[in-house]
C-alpha cells in the first residue's frame, strides 16, 4: 500500500497556503517564486490557493485517485506542517474536513498499517546481501 497522501490530494485543494515572502527562493528560501502571487505587504500564496474553488498549482492529482506534488521537497512548511490522520497516531482535523469535503472518508488507524508493513519489508529486503531473496510475506 502506498502512502494515503499518494492517492488523496483533497489538503491541496482544500486550504489556502500562505507563507512570508522570504521563503521563496528569490529570498533565499526554498518554495518557487514563480509559483506564488502577493498576498499583503509580507506574504504570498501558492497560486491557486486562495481562490473560491482552492487548488494548489503545484498539485498534480485527480482527487481521491492519485495525488503528488510537483515541488515536495520545497514545498512550504505550512504544507509540511499539515499531517494525514493517523501519520502520527492519532486523528487529524484538517486532514478529515478536506477528505469529507471532497467525498473521501476519513483515514482511519488502520489505513496505515500495510503501509507500515510494506516500509518493514522494503527496509528488510534493503538490508539483504546482493542476491537473497526476501521472503514474501
Amino acid at each position: 500500500m502506498r502512502h494515503p497522501c499518494m492517492t488523496c490530494g483533497a489538503c491541496c485543494s482544500q486550504y489556502r497556503v500562505s507563507m512570508h515572502w522570504m521563503d521563496t527562493d528569490a529570498s533565499g528560501g526554498v518554495v518557487p517564486q514563480t509559483l506564488t502571487e502577493a498576498f499583503g505587504p509580507h506574504q504570498v500564496v501558492m497560486r491557486g490557493t486562495w481562490e473560491s474553488r482552492p487548488r494548489c498549482i503545484a498539485l498534480d492529482a485527480e482527487i481521491g485517485t492519485f495525488s503528488r506534488c510537483t515541488i515536495h521537497a520545497v514545498r512550504p512548511q505550512a504544507c509540511r506542517d499539515v499531517q494525514a490522520s493517523w501519520e502520527s497516531g492519532e486523528a487529524s482535523p484538517q486532514c478529515d474536513r478536506a477528505r469529507a469535503a471532497h467525498g473521501l472518508p476519513a483515514l482511519r488507524a488502520s489505513d496505515w498499517i500495510p503501509a507500515i508493513a510494506m516500509v518493514l519489508v522494503d527496509a528488510h529486503a534493503a538490508a539483504l546481501p546482493a542476491g537473497d531473496a526476501a521472503p514474501v510475506p
